[in-house]
């Protein structure tokens, strides 16, 4: 899977005045200092010019606005088959894993907080919760229900493309009223530009990884990846304007692995090897490693 590290760029910020009133849209001129292959399959990178499509009036311009908002996702439906009870609940440190998963994301920078819930309801102070009745089939259904939340949150709501890739992906998934009833509220959502999405069996990720991941976002990258030593974790930031076609796609326990491997000239690689660990608890001696570790630390 090609990818591209992160590109320095020169923003330019101009009021344009289009269906939706007067919104800042950003013009991007990029400067690229450095392009490296993919640390997957050494594939070369796409050229670094790029260029917005002109703005037309009408909803079509909708797709364009910036919205510099970052919302953040956790996962935290399954029922923690390997573990012997839902791992959301789990304690380390005296914190559960959500806990933790919420404050990594909050103390990144995201905003508003979605939590996806299945197996056992997860409700903390401070954020959202959605509940993925589909959560038996795996991470993508709690994926789904994410983003049709966030969709359907907002004032103007997805364009066509976006209801019928949302629509189509129902089928195998949740509907959207069963993931959007406690979804966030139209203000929470309505700016939402981007979403970093992280998993409740990871607590050892750093909140220095979300924070790096956002700033791609504001310098322009619609696709962000945490890496460690050069290889693909988590977590995932992933920008409105791809919202439709992960829902299309993500099933079973894959996730947003489906999209990002079929758009490999998207992804740009962040490493956050000095941030944190991406390990997964997936086992009671897992968790026992981690606890140990994290009070040495």
């Amino acid at each position: 899977m090609a990818s591209r590290t992160r590109h320095a760029y020169s923003p330019i910020s101009n009021p344009v005045t289009t269906a939706y009133g007067t919104a800042r849209l950003m013009i991007r001129s990029m400067s690229c200092s450095v392009c490296l292959d993919s640390a997957l399959d050494r594939a070369p990178v796409r050229s670094c010019a790029t260029s917005l499509p002109a703005v037309k009036a009408g909803a079509s311009a909708y797709a364009y606005v910036v919205r510099t908002t970052v919302a953040g996702v956790l996962l935290a439906a399954g029922e923690g088959s390997r573990f012997g009870r839902p791992k959301a609940l789990v304690e380390l440190n005296g914190q559960t894993l959500a806990e933790r998963g919420v404050n990594l994301l909050r103390a990144g920078g995201a905003h508003p907080i979605l939590v996806v819930a299945g197996a056992v309801p997860v409700e903390l102070d401070g954020t959202d919760s959605v509940y993925n009745p589909a959560w038996r089939t795996g991470m993508g259904s709690s994926l789904r229900a994410a983003l049709q939340a966030l969709s359907a949150a907002t004032d103007a709501g997805p364009t066509d493309e976006a209801d019928t890739a949302a629509g189509a992906a129902t089928d195998a998934g949740p509907t959207d009223e069963a993931a959007t009833d406690a979804g966030p509220t139209d203000e929470a959502g309505a700016d939402v530009g981007a979403v970093v999405v992280a998993l409740a069996d990871q607590p050892l990720v750093g909140a220095e990884a979300v924070a790096r991941l956002i700033a791609a976002y504001r310098d322009g990258a619609t696709v962000a990846v945490a890496a460690y030593g050069g290889q693909p974790r988590n977590p995932v930031l992933l920008a409105r304007e791809h919202w439709a076609e992960v829902i299309a796609t993500a099933a079973g326990d894959q996730g947003a692995r489906t999209f990002l491997r079929s758009r490999p000239d998207l992804v740009t690689l962040v490493e956050c090897g000095d941030t944190g660990r991406p390990d997964d608890i997936d086992t009671p001696a897992d968790l026992a490693r981690m606890a140990a570790a994290t009070e040495r630390a």
